[in-house]
């Protein structure tokens, strides 16, 4: 079992299993709602995350796709946690920073790279990442 919280500790989670990917998204919401030039996600299936402790606040916002991302964050700290997109209904995108265990923060391959069209210049693809211009 994987578990994870926010810098203050308010919201604690917990998921089972291998993660479906681990993504990094350089699309300028994750950009603006990280602070940085993108977010490290580990995906995980539905069915196995779990709130354990407090209650997140979310921002929704319509996605390029037009349909609508649900940022899970702390309303203390203000940590961002977790996404829930409309677009993968099965899965939920945790933020990696916030996972307890550096060998599950730390992922060892990246997946996929999302929205590498607007990757900051100084960020350099990640070798072996899948790079996808837009989402899906």
């Amino acid at each position: 079992m994987t578990k994870g919280s926010c810098m203050c500790s308010a919201i604690e989670y917990e998921f089972t299993g291998d993660p479906m990917a681990t993504a990094l998204c350089h699309c300028t919401d994750c950009q603006k709602w990280s602070g940085g030039a993108y977010t490290s996600n580990v995906v995980v299936p539905r069915k196995t995350f779990h709130l354990t402790k407090g209650s997140p606040k979310h921002y929704n916002i319509k996605g390029d796709s037009g349909k609508m991302n649900d940022h899970w964050f702390c309303g203390d700290c203000g940590s961002s946690l977790y996404t829930e997109l409309e677009v993968m209904p099965d899965a939920v995108c945790v933020k990696a920073g916030g996972i307890d265990d550096k060998a599950v923060r730390d992922f060892k391959a990246t997946s996929v790279e999302f929205y590498c069209k607007d990757r900051m210049a100084y960020s350099r693809p990640v070798e072996g990442a899948e790079q996808k211009p837009v989402f899906g």
